[in-house]
Protein backbone atom coordinates (compact mmCIF):
# COMPACT_ATOMS: atom_id res chain seq x y z
CA UNK A 1 0.00 0.00 0.00
CA UNK A 2 2.40 2.65 -1.05
CA UNK A 3 -0.28 5.02 -2.69
CA UNK A 4 -1.63 7.49 -0.68
CA UNK A 5 -3.99 10.06 -1.56
CA UNK A 6 -4.38 12.91 1.36
CA UNK A 7 -7.22 15.01 1.08
CA UNK A 8 -7.10 18.35 2.72
CA UNK A 9 -3.33 18.02 2.22
CA UNK A 10 -2.75 21.65 1.74
CA UNK A 11 -4.00 22.41 5.56
CA UNK A 12 -2.43 23.07 8.74
CA UNK A 13 -2.14 18.73 9.40
CA UNK A 14 -2.65 17.86 5.90
CA UNK A 15 0.81 19.20 4.80
CA UNK A 16 2.59 17.25 7.87
CA UNK A 17 0.93 14.30 6.86
CA UNK A 18 2.01 15.01 3.15
CA UNK A 19 6.04 15.27 4.15
CA UNK A 20 5.83 12.59 6.79
CA UNK A 21 4.40 10.33 3.84
CA UNK A 22 7.01 11.59 1.32
CA UNK A 23 9.75 10.90 4.08
CA UNK A 24 8.62 7.52 4.37
CA UNK A 25 8.85 6.71 0.53
CA UNK A 26 5.18 6.86 -0.16
CA UNK A 27 4.06 8.14 -3.16
CA UNK A 28 1.16 10.74 -2.65
CA UNK A 29 -1.41 13.12 -4.35
CA UNK A 30 -2.32 16.27 -2.45
CA UNK A 31 -6.09 16.68 -3.17
CA UNK A 32 -7.17 20.40 -1.77
CA UNK A 33 -9.38 23.17 -2.92
CA UNK A 34 -6.17 25.39 -2.24
CA UNK A 35 -2.91 25.26 -3.76
CA UNK A 36 -0.06 24.13 -1.36
CA UNK A 37 2.12 26.69 0.17
CA UNK A 38 5.20 24.79 -0.52
CA UNK A 39 4.05 21.89 -3.70
CA UNK A 40 6.08 18.68 -2.45
CA UNK A 41 3.75 16.14 -4.45
CA UNK A 42 1.36 16.21 -7.51
CA UNK A 43 -1.44 18.86 -6.79
CA UNK A 44 -4.89 17.90 -7.61
CA UNK A 45 -8.04 20.95 -7.21
CA UNK A 46 -10.84 19.35 -5.95
CA UNK A 47 -14.51 19.68 -4.34
CA UNK A 48 -14.89 16.53 -2.65
CA UNK A 49 -18.49 17.78 -1.62
CA UNK A 50 -19.15 16.57 -5.49
CA UNK A 51 -19.44 12.81 -6.10
CA UNK A 52 -18.07 12.71 -8.97
CA UNK A 53 -14.44 14.76 -8.21
CA UNK A 54 -14.28 12.92 -5.03
CA UNK A 55 -14.24 9.19 -7.24
CA UNK A 56 -11.98 10.82 -10.07
CA UNK A 57 -9.35 12.02 -7.01
CA UNK A 58 -9.04 8.55 -5.65
CA UNK A 59 -9.32 6.18 -8.50
CA UNK A 60 -5.58 4.84 -8.50
CA UNK A 61 -4.46 4.96 -5.24
CA UNK A 62 -4.17 2.19 -2.53
CA UNK A 63 -5.59 4.19 0.47
CA UNK A 64 -6.95 7.66 1.35
CA UNK A 65 -6.12 10.17 4.96
CA UNK A 66 -8.91 12.52 4.53
CA UNK A 67 -7.62 15.14 6.48
CA UNK A 68 -10.10 17.89 4.09
CA UNK A 69 -12.93 19.57 6.12
CA UNK A 70 -14.07 23.09 7.20
CA UNK A 71 -11.33 22.62 10.42
CA UNK A 72 -13.38 23.95 13.70
CA UNK A 73 -16.38 25.63 14.51
CA UNK A 74 -17.16 29.07 13.77
CA UNK A 75 -15.46 29.80 10.33
CA UNK A 76 -18.62 29.27 8.39
CA UNK A 77 -22.07 29.38 9.35
CA UNK A 78 -23.31 26.06 10.84
CA UNK A 79 -25.09 24.90 7.82
CA UNK A 80 -22.42 24.85 5.69
CA UNK A 81 -19.85 23.88 8.33
CA UNK A 82 -22.15 20.42 8.69
CA UNK A 83 -23.22 20.20 4.72
CA UNK A 84 -19.15 20.34 3.80
CA UNK A 85 -18.28 18.31 6.21
CA UNK A 86 -20.79 15.61 6.18
CA UNK A 87 -21.00 15.37 2.48
CA UNK A 88 -17.19 15.40 1.51
CA UNK A 89 -16.86 12.42 4.43
CA UNK A 90 -19.73 10.36 2.66
CA UNK A 91 -18.48 10.87 -0.69
CA UNK A 92 -14.99 10.29 0.15
CA UNK A 93 -16.23 6.61 1.70
CA UNK A 94 -18.14 6.00 -0.82
CA UNK A 95 -15.94 6.52 -3.58
CA UNK A 96 -13.17 4.26 -1.32
CA UNK A 97 -15.43 1.54 -0.97
CA UNK A 98 -16.42 1.79 -4.91
CA UNK A 99 -12.74 1.70 -5.86
CA UNK A 100 -11.97 -1.47 -3.67
CA UNK A 101 -9.79 0.88 -1.63
CA UNK A 102 -7.17 -1.09 0.95
CA UNK A 103 -8.11 1.40 4.18
CA UNK A 104 -9.44 4.91 4.40
CA UNK A 105 -7.95 7.10 7.65
CA UNK A 106 -10.00 10.11 8.56
CA UNK A 107 -10.03 13.15 11.02
CA UNK A 108 -12.35 12.95 13.12
CA UNK A 109 -12.01 15.71 16.09
CA UNK A 110 -12.05 15.71 19.76
CA UNK A 111 -15.05 18.20 19.49
CA UNK A 112 -17.26 14.98 19.43
CA UNK A 113 -16.47 14.77 23.59
CA UNK A 114 -18.42 17.55 24.34
CA UNK A 115 -15.72 20.61 24.15
CA UNK A 116 -15.85 23.14 24.94
CA UNK A 117 -17.56 21.75 27.76
CA UNK A 118 -20.10 24.24 28.63
CA UNK A 119 -23.69 22.63 28.45
CA UNK A 120 -21.99 19.25 29.78
CA UNK A 121 -18.52 18.72 32.49
CA UNK A 122 -16.59 15.90 31.34
CA UNK A 123 -17.92 12.92 32.84
CA UNK A 124 -14.28 11.25 33.92
CA UNK A 125 -10.68 12.17 33.23
CA UNK A 126 -8.35 11.31 31.20
CA UNK A 127 -11.35 11.07 28.82
CA UNK A 128 -11.06 8.27 26.58
CA UNK A 129 -12.81 6.82 23.86
CA UNK A 130 -15.41 5.30 25.74
CA UNK A 131 -16.53 9.02 27.35
CA UNK A 132 -20.20 9.91 26.17
CA UNK A 133 -20.70 12.12 22.65
CA UNK A 134 -21.57 15.44 23.15
CA UNK A 135 -21.50 17.71 19.95
CA UNK A 136 -21.74 21.38 21.24
CA UNK A 137 -21.41 22.59 17.22
CA UNK A 138 -22.89 21.32 14.12
CA UNK A 139 -18.95 20.89 13.23
CA UNK A 140 -18.64 18.51 16.28
CA UNK A 141 -21.79 16.91 15.30
CA UNK A 142 -20.11 16.33 11.87
CA UNK A 143 -17.23 14.55 13.43
CA UNK A 144 -20.12 12.47 15.90
CA UNK A 145 -21.94 11.13 12.28
CA UNK A 146 -19.17 11.02 10.07
CA UNK A 147 -17.95 8.12 12.99
CA UNK A 148 -21.29 6.60 12.76
CA UNK A 149 -20.64 6.74 8.91
CA UNK A 150 -17.75 4.65 9.07
CA UNK A 151 -19.05 1.66 10.84
CA UNK A 152 -22.06 1.66 8.30
CA UNK A 153 -19.25 1.60 5.37
CA UNK A 154 -17.08 -0.89 7.28
CA UNK A 155 -19.37 -3.67 8.22
CA UNK A 156 -21.17 -3.09 4.55
CA UNK A 157 -18.18 -3.18 2.25
CA UNK A 158 -15.60 -4.79 4.49
CA UNK A 159 -13.76 -1.44 4.46
CA UNK A 160 -11.14 -0.58 7.20
CA UNK A 161 -11.77 2.94 7.99
CA UNK A 162 -9.75 4.10 11.31
CA UNK A 163 -11.14 8.10 12.30
CA UNK A 164 -8.29 9.93 14.78
CA UNK A 165 -10.16 12.17 17.11
CA UNK A 166 -7.09 15.09 16.45
CA UNK A 167 -6.82 17.58 19.87
CA UNK A 168 -5.68 21.05 19.00
CA UNK A 169 -3.57 20.85 16.07
CA UNK A 170 0.08 22.78 16.57
CA UNK A 171 2.95 23.77 14.85
CA UNK A 172 6.44 24.84 16.84
CA UNK A 173 5.25 28.83 15.79
CA UNK A 174 2.18 28.03 17.79
CA UNK A 175 4.15 27.24 21.13
CA UNK A 176 5.55 30.92 21.81
CA UNK A 177 1.56 31.62 22.35
CA UNK A 178 1.47 28.93 25.54
CA UNK A 179 3.34 31.16 27.80
CA UNK A 180 -0.26 33.63 27.83
CA UNK A 181 -1.84 30.97 28.96
CA UNK A 182 -0.36 30.17 32.19
CA UNK A 183 -1.45 32.56 34.69
CA UNK A 184 -5.08 31.72 34.06
CA UNK A 185 -6.06 27.75 34.20
CA UNK A 186 -9.44 28.68 32.82
CA UNK A 187 -8.05 29.94 29.44
CA UNK A 188 -7.61 26.55 28.09
CA UNK A 189 -9.82 24.24 29.93
CA UNK A 190 -12.18 23.78 27.06
CA UNK A 191 -10.52 20.79 25.92
CA UNK A 192 -8.89 19.92 28.97
CA UNK A 193 -5.56 21.24 28.21
CA UNK A 194 -5.07 19.36 25.22
CA UNK A 195 -3.39 19.91 22.21
CA UNK A 196 -1.00 17.72 19.77
CA UNK A 197 2.17 18.97 17.31
CA UNK A 198 1.42 18.28 13.39
CA UNK A 199 4.25 16.14 13.33
CA UNK A 200 2.52 13.51 15.45
CA UNK A 201 -0.48 13.81 13.84
CA UNK A 202 1.55 12.67 11.08
CA UNK A 203 3.09 9.81 12.83
CA UNK A 204 -0.36 9.10 13.72
CA UNK A 205 -1.70 9.08 10.23
CA UNK A 206 0.70 6.69 8.96
CA UNK A 207 0.25 4.37 11.95
CA UNK A 208 -2.88 4.43 11.30
CA UNK A 209 -2.18 3.58 7.28
CA UNK A 210 0.35 0.50 8.15
CA UNK A 211 -1.08 -0.82 11.19
CA UNK A 212 -3.66 -3.43 10.32
CA UNK A 213 -7.29 -3.09 12.03
CA UNK A 214 -10.58 -4.15 11.09
CA UNK A 215 -13.93 -2.62 10.73
CA UNK A 216 -14.00 1.12 11.95
CA UNK A 217 -11.70 2.23 14.79
CA UNK A 218 -11.62 5.67 16.49
CA UNK A 219 -8.53 7.08 18.51
CA UNK A 220 -7.86 9.88 20.44
CA UNK A 221 -4.77 11.56 19.31
CA UNK A 222 -3.33 13.86 21.43
CA UNK A 223 0.47 14.75 23.11
CA UNK A 224 1.65 13.11 25.94
CA UNK A 225 1.31 16.68 28.04
CA UNK A 226 -1.06 19.22 28.64
CA UNK A 227 -0.20 23.36 27.15
CA UNK A 228 -0.06 24.04 31.25
CA UNK A 229 2.89 24.43 33.37
CA UNK A 230 1.02 22.95 36.61
CA UNK A 231 0.56 19.63 37.25
CA UNK A 232 -2.52 18.16 35.39
CA UNK A 233 -3.82 17.14 38.58
CA UNK A 234 -3.75 20.37 40.08
CA UNK A 235 -5.64 21.80 36.96
CA UNK A 236 -8.33 19.53 37.30
CA UNK A 237 -8.79 20.02 41.46
CA UNK A 238 -9.38 24.04 40.79
CA UNK A 239 -11.37 23.77 37.42
CA UNK A 240 -13.41 20.60 37.50
CA UNK A 241 -13.00 19.66 41.27
CA UNK A 242 -16.80 17.42 40.86
CA UNK A 243 -15.03 14.93 37.34
CA UNK A 244 -13.82 11.65 39.08
CA UNK A 245 -9.93 11.15 38.21
CA UNK A 246 -9.79 7.31 36.90
CA UNK A 247 -6.27 6.87 37.41
CA UNK A 248 -2.48 8.27 38.75
CA UNK A 249 -1.47 10.97 36.62
CA UNK A 250 2.08 11.74 35.73
CA UNK A 251 2.88 15.20 36.07
CA UNK A 252 2.31 16.72 33.24
CA UNK A 253 0.18 13.82 32.04
CA UNK A 254 -2.39 14.44 28.67
CA UNK A 255 -6.09 14.48 30.61
CA UNK A 256 -7.40 12.99 26.57
CA UNK A 257 -6.10 9.34 27.01
CA UNK A 258 -3.88 7.98 24.27
CA UNK A 259 -3.87 4.83 25.76
CA UNK A 260 -5.78 3.41 22.75
CA UNK A 261 -3.47 5.00 20.46
CA UNK A 262 -0.53 3.41 22.27
CA UNK A 263 -2.66 -0.12 21.95
CA UNK A 264 -3.56 -0.31 18.63
CA UNK A 265 -1.10 1.74 16.73
CA UNK A 266 1.91 1.64 18.71
CA UNK A 267 2.23 5.62 18.72
CA UNK A 268 3.99 7.63 20.79
CA UNK A 269 4.06 11.20 20.68
CA UNK A 270 7.34 12.65 19.75
CA UNK A 271 6.93 16.06 20.22
CA UNK A 272 6.53 18.53 23.06
CA UNK A 273 6.23 22.72 23.43
CA UNK A 274 8.50 22.11 26.62
CA UNK A 275 11.18 20.91 23.92
CA UNK A 276 11.15 24.25 22.23
CA UNK A 277 11.37 26.62 24.97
Amino acid sequence: MKKIVVTGGSGKAGRAVVRDLLEHDYEVLNVDMAPPAERLCPFLRADLSNAGEAFEALAGFDAVAHMAAIPAPGLSTEEVTFRTNILSEFNVLNAAASLKMQRVVWASSETTIGLPFEAESPAYAPIDEDHPLYPESSYALSKVLGEEMARQFARRFRLPVVGLRFSNIMEPRDYAAFTGWQKDARLRKWNLWGYIDARDVAQGVRLALEKPTAGAVHIMLAAADTVMERPSRELMAEVYPQVPIRKTLGEHETLLSIDRARAVLGYEPKWSWRDAR
